[in-house]
């Protein structure tokens, strides 16, 4: 997950930082330096990520176009 990513997630949840912060377990300004992109420890990067997939982010890999993130879809047809 890049900064870009991360901040692409949050806009699609319309998550601040705090709601991720909350959702991951994780401090706010773990979030702010994520986003920095400043290095942090797998098992954080790994909570922050469980967190947006739970919430339905699914994350996109480098195609050609740049990583990206978009939201799945329901499996209840809503």
């Amino acid at each position: 997950m890049t900064p870009v990513q991360c901040r692409m997630a949050r806009a699609a949840l319309d998550w601040g930082v705090l709601d991720l912060a909350r959702e991951a377990g994780v401090s706010t300004q773990t979030v702010v330096r994520l986003e920095r992109g400043e290095s942090l420890k797998q098992p954080t990067l790994d909570r922050i990520r469980g967190a947006f997939q739970d919430a339905g982010v699914e994350f996109i890999p480098e195609n050609g176009g740049g990583p990206g993130v978009r939201l799945a879809r329901r499996s209840d047809n809503v």
